[in-house]
């Protein structure tokens, strides 16, 4: 009894000197840069070069809290990250049950699927706005060709087109992230659970909310909190498709007009800890979610 104690206790000491030096490295990768951000956001703090710091205390975030153009950055990104979201989960879970079937050219059609994945963001965003474009996309030619729309309709050039748009774009590129995941969940399903359940007489719908949803929840719900947190700091997609604009801008070009463009660290530095703040919201909702779904 003695021995084991020693070797728990070995083992314990050993866990905490492998711990303490990631622990010290992940401090000073971000736990400096936040100090600073949070010392910055309680300060007028100009990056000209001429005008001089001094403590405001809250002026920053009480000016970002009372923008009305904050709140429509806010409120596009919450459009766009519940949209995306939802719609990448559906299809990347139906993606995910066809690419687990056995049919011949599975392996074909798993690489395939990743295609869009592979391509870099802003090249694809590109492509997909030249796309768009009202005079020589290929979107509006086809649409008028088939006489869908009665002229060509500038899609990026206005919130209630773009927006739908934008969406579509990073379903289209973010949907195979979502199957793959879904899909390494998928493969850890014993083959045996279908066949009882075959014997049984469950039809393949009932063995798909039985079995394979319940049994696939973890993977969904982290597959779910990671690409949640992509999408509300989106960034690159919107800045590419529409190039920022004010009606179009998300919580991240907010932050970034502010900070690069207006060369304003302190109210820059105060909308981030605001987004950070708002992201915790949505990392402990779905903590607690996940507790209570697994109890």
């Amino acid at each position: 009894m003695a021995k084991e104690i020693d070797l728990l206790e070995r083992q314990r000491r050993l866990a905490w000197y492998l711990i303490v030096p990631a622990v010290l490295v992940v401090f000073l990768v971000i736990g400096y840069p936040l100090v600073q951000v949070l010392v910055y956001s309680v300060l007028k703090y100009k990056l000209d070069g001429v005008t001089p710091p001094s403590f405001v205390g809250l002026g920053n975030y009480q000016f970002v809290l009372t923008d009305g153009d904050f709140w429509l950055a806010v409120t596009n990104t919450l459009i766009f990250a519940v949209c995306s979201v939802t719609l990448e989960a559906v299809l990347g879970l139906a993606v995910a049950l066809v690419a687990n079937s056995d049919f011949k050219g599975r392996s074909f059609l798993r690489i395939a699927i990743l295609i869009p994945w592979a391509i870099p963001t802003v090249v694809s965003s590109k492509i997909w706005a030249w796309m768009f474009n009202d005079i020589y996309g290929v979107v509006n030619v086809i649409l008028t060709n088939f006489h869908l729309i009665p002229q060509k309709i500038a899609f990026l050039a206005q919130p209630i087109t773009a927006l739908p748009v934008i969406i579509a774009v990073d379903v289209w590129k973010t949907t195979p992230f979502m199957a793959l995941l879904l899909l390494a969940g998928l493969g850890l399903i014993p083959a045996d659970l279908y066949e009882a359940a075959a014997i049984d007489g469950a039809t393949k719908v009932r063995q798909f909310f039985s079995l394979t949803l319940p049994l696939i929840m973890p993977t969904l719900l982290v597959a779910l909190i990671f690409r949640t947190l992509d999408a509300l700091r989106v960034f690159d997609i919107f800045y590419v498709m529409v190039g920022g604009q004010g009606n179009m801008a998300t919580m991240a070009i907010y932050n970034q007009q502010w900070l690069v463009s207006f060369l304003d660290a302190g109210v820059g530095s105060a909308c981030s800890v605001i987004i950070l703040v708002i992201i915790m919201v949505f990392v402990v909702l779905y903590t607690r979610f996940s507790k209570t779904s697994f109890q």
